[in-house]
């Protein structure tokens, strides 16, 4: 069974003719360790599978809000809901991880200190320091960066691996083989600074910090696919 990318809507403006979209994005990364991937896209109002058709599941990033609670967004939190029942390995991502944290009972809102849109540090907690995901990892790390809203309040039960200076909920781990990253593994350099330069609006100015490479956070996406392996 193949890993299933669930693509969570496309980027707005120039994004998508200078670097391709969320699928492409995650399938270029997981290509770097030689893995493929199916894509559903649920904007479209595409059938997700039945969850135990899949060995593990990426929900992309989008520019849509959580809290729209949007049709084909609340389909997916249910999907969600399932797939975590039969154990299925999850991976959100920005608007994957809002929506996973909600589907589960958490809250999601506005980030009162504000967004994060470019590069940051992430620092472990003493559980992401003793979680297998990112074991060998530095106590902090860069990472990139996107998004105005935040998991405010994380689901019961849920452990907290990462946080950031504004967000106290960065990585989140639900169960055994279920996480979900604020931050963005499958952005690059490029896709970060297409984003914020559209973000910026006609003048096209950014007061992004981008760096050139954030290599950790991208080992945690591919950590995750070892983890799918290994359990299928």
């Amino acid at each position: 069974m193949a890993i299933l990318i669930i693509d969570m809507g496309i980027p707005p403006g120039k994004i998508p003719e200078q670097c391709g979209t969320a699928s492409r994005w995650f399938l270029d990364a997981l290509g770097e360790i030689g893995k493929k991937a199916d894509v559903v896209h649920p904007w479209r109002d595409e059938e997700l599978p039945v969850p135990t058709a899949v060995s593990g599941a990426v929900i992309t990033g989008s520019w849509s809000m959580v809290t729209d609670e949007e049709p084909w967004s609340e389909k997916t939190a249910e999907w969600i809901r399932q797939a975590l029942f039969f154990d299925i390995p999850l991976f959100g991502v920005c608007y994957g991880h809002q929506l996973m944290a909600h589907a589960l009972g958490g809250t999601v809102g506005d980030n009162p200190e504000g967004g994060e849109k470019g590069t940051f540090n992430v620092t472990l907690t003493e559980k992401g320091r003793n979680n297998l995901l990112l074991d060998g990892f530095p106590d902090r790390f860069p990472a990139y960066l996107f998004h105005q809203q935040s998991v405010l309040v994380p689901p019961s039960g849920c452990d907290v691996l990462a946080t950031s200076e504004k967000d106290a909920c960065q990585m989140l781990r639900y169960g055994t083989s279920a996480f979900s990253v604020q931050f963005h593994p499958e952005f690059t350099a490029n896709i970060l600074k297409a984003a914020c330069t559209d973000d910026a609006g006609e003048n096209g100015l950014t007061t992004c910090t981008i760096i050139p490479e954030t290599l950790w956070s991208r080992k945690i996406l591919h950590n995750f696919c070892r983890i799918v392996e290994d359990i299928g």
